[in-house]
C-alpha cells in the first residue's frame, strides 16, 4: 500500500468528502490562497473555488458562529481554527451553542460540523500557539472529541466524522503533519469510539494520546530490549470514549501507565484513571495508576525548556521501566 503524510490523509479525506458531498466545504482563516497555516489545504481553493473554501477575517468566534449555523440548516462545514490556542475565542459558539443545539431542539435540529485544530508543543511557536486543551471540550455533553495519531486513523476518523451528526473536535498534532504511513486510496470510515491497541504486551499497559502514542512505542521498542513487553492502547477518540478496549488491557498487564502531554491536573488522565478505577480492571491492578504528563508551567519558547515541560521518549522509559518492575 502506498504511503504518505499525515497532513496528505487530512486533505486526502476533505477532498474526497468535498467531492462525494456537496454540502461540505471549508471555513477558516488563511486556508484558501495561503493554504492554511500548516498547508493543509493548500490546493484546495484552486479545485474547490471561493464559495467551498471560504477564507475569514481574523475572528475565530465568527467563523465557528458561521459554521455553527451553517450546520443547522443542512449544511456539513469543516471549520479549521489555527491553532487549538485560539479556540477559547471560538468557546461560546462551539461550547454553549453548537453542543447544545440538537439538545434544546429536542433532536429536530442537528449540528454536523467538525472544528479542526493542531495542538500540542515541539515547533518553539511558545505559550500561546503550543497548548493542549482536548480535555476542556471533552467536559462538554454534545462535543464529540477525536484525536488521531497515524495517517491511517487520521484519514478514516476525518472521515467519520464529516458524515457525524454531532459537532466535533478534532485534534491534529502538529508534529504528527510529517509523518508518513500506508493509506488506502479510497474512502474508509473508522468508528467514532473505537480505540486501537498499537502494539500489544504483557508487561504494562500505556494508554496514551496524541504525539505520545509514537513516543510510547518508541519506548516500548527500547524497553523490550530489558525484557519488558509493553501494550501500547490508543483511544483515538477521547469523546465518546471506548473503555472495553482499555478495561480489557488493564486486566490483562495488571499495570497501566497513562501518557499526554496536557498538563495532569485536570488532564484526560484523570478521566482515564476514574474509568479504570470504577471498573472491573479494578480488581486485577498489581500496582497504582501512574499518569505522566506536562508540567504545570506555560509551555516556553525556549526548546530545552519547551523540551523539559512535556514527556519526552526517555521519559517514558523509566516510568515505564520502574511501573513495569514494581513489585507490591
Amino acid at each position: 500500500m502506498r504511503e504518505i503524510t499525515y497532513l496528505e490523509a487530512i486533505r486526502e479525506a476533505m477532498t474526497q468528502e468535498m467531492e462525494r458531498d456537496s454540502r461540505v466545504f471549508l471555513i477558516g482563516e488563511d486556508i484558501g490562497e495561503y493554504g492554511g497555516a500548516f498547508q493543509v489545504t493548500y490546493g484546495m481553493l484552486e479545485k474547490f473555488g471561493p464559495e467551498r473554501i471560504l477564507d475569514t477575517p481574523i475572528t475565530e468566534l465568527a467563523l465557528t458562529g458561521a459554521a455553527t449555523g451553517a450546520a443547522l440548516i443542512g449544511m456539513r462545514p469543516i471549520a479549521e481554527i489555527m491553532f487549538m490556542d485560539f479556540t477559547t475565542l471560538a468557546s461560546e459558539q462551539l461550547v454553549n451553542q453548537a453542543a447544545k443545539l440538537r439538545f434544546m431542539f429536542g433532536g429536530q435540529s442537528t449540528v454536523p460540523m467538525v472544528l479542526r485544530t493542531p495542538a500540542g508543543s515541539g515547533t518553539g511557536a511558545a505559550e500561546h500557539h503550543s497548548q493542549s486543551f482536548e480535555n476542556w471540550f471533552v467536559h462538554v455533553p454534545g462535543l464529540k472529541v477525536v484525536m488521531p495519531t497515524t495517517p491511517y486513523d487520521v484519514k478514516g476518523l476525518l472521515i467519520s466524522s464529516i458524515r457525524d451528526d454531532n459537532p466535533i473536535v478534532f485534534i491534529e498534532h502538529k508534529l504528527l503533519y510529517k509523518t508518513k504511513g500506508e493509506v488506502p486510496e479510497g474512502l474508509y470510515e473508522i468508528p467514532l469510539g473505537k480505540a486501537d491497541i498499537k502494539r500489544a504486551g504483557k508487561d504494562l499497559s500505556i494508554i496514551a494520546t496524541g504525539i505520545m502514542v509514537q513516543k510510547s512505542l518508541q519506548a516500548a521498542e527500547e524497553l523490550i530490549k530489558e525484557g519488558l513487553d509493553i501494550e501500547v492502547v490508543d483511544p483515538r477518540t477521547l469523546r465518546p470514549l471506548d473503555t472495553e478496549t482499555i478495561v480489557n488491557s488493564v486486566k490483562k498487564t495488571g499495570k497501566v501507565l497513562i501518557v499526554h502531554e496536557a498538563v495532569k491536573t485536570g488532564g484526560f488522565g484523570g478521566e482515564l484513571a476514574g474509568v479504570i478505577a470504577e471498573s472491573e480492571a479494578f480488581g486485577y491492578l498489581e500496582a497504582p495508576i501512574i499518569r505522566l504528563a506536562g508540567r504545570e508551567v506555560p509551555i516556553p519558547y525556549n526548546r530545552e525548556l519547551e523540551k523539559a515541560s512535556v514527556p519526552q521518549v526517555e521519559d517514558i522509559i523509566e516510568k515505564a521501566r520502574e511501573l513495569a518492575t514494581l513489585k507490591v
